[in-house]
């Protein structure tokens, strides 16, 4: 019998050997990146204390559009930055959460760097 693999599993197991290596302080926190089938999210973490610094994501009231396409998250990405930047955040490691770098994931990414946030 042939099972089916459990995608958010091996998703899992990508991020937590990706945060092994990646991690974020204060001079420069992690840029997490969350997706679900119909929104996305964005934090900016300091992994030395813990503590989200910034976040963005499609599910806010000010947020008027469908939030799962590339449109959306190149928008979530252009909030993140600017966001980011009133806190003083000019350089941020970039997370991709397990995800591959394309599509939604990209286009956040690449948002956050119109926003003038550098990775």
């Amino acid at each position: 019998m042939v099972s089916k693999k459990d995608s958010n599993k091996q998703r899992l197991r990508r991020h937590k050997r990706v945060r092994g290596a990646v991690s974020g302080t204060a001079q420069r926190p992690r840029l997490n990146v969350f997706r679900s089938s119909k929104n996305i999210f964005a934090q900016v973490i300091d992994d030395v204390q813990g503590v989200t610094l910034a976040a963005a994501s499609s599910t806010e009231k000010d947020f008027s559009e469908y939030g799962g396409n590339k449109e959306a998250a190149r928008k979530v990405g252009m909030m993140i930055a600017e966001r980011a930047k009133a806190k003083g955040i000019e350089e941020v490691v970039f997370d991709r959460g397990g995800y591959v770098y394309h599509g939604r994931v990209k286009e956040l990414a690449e948002g956050a760097r119109e926003g003038g946030l550098k990775f």
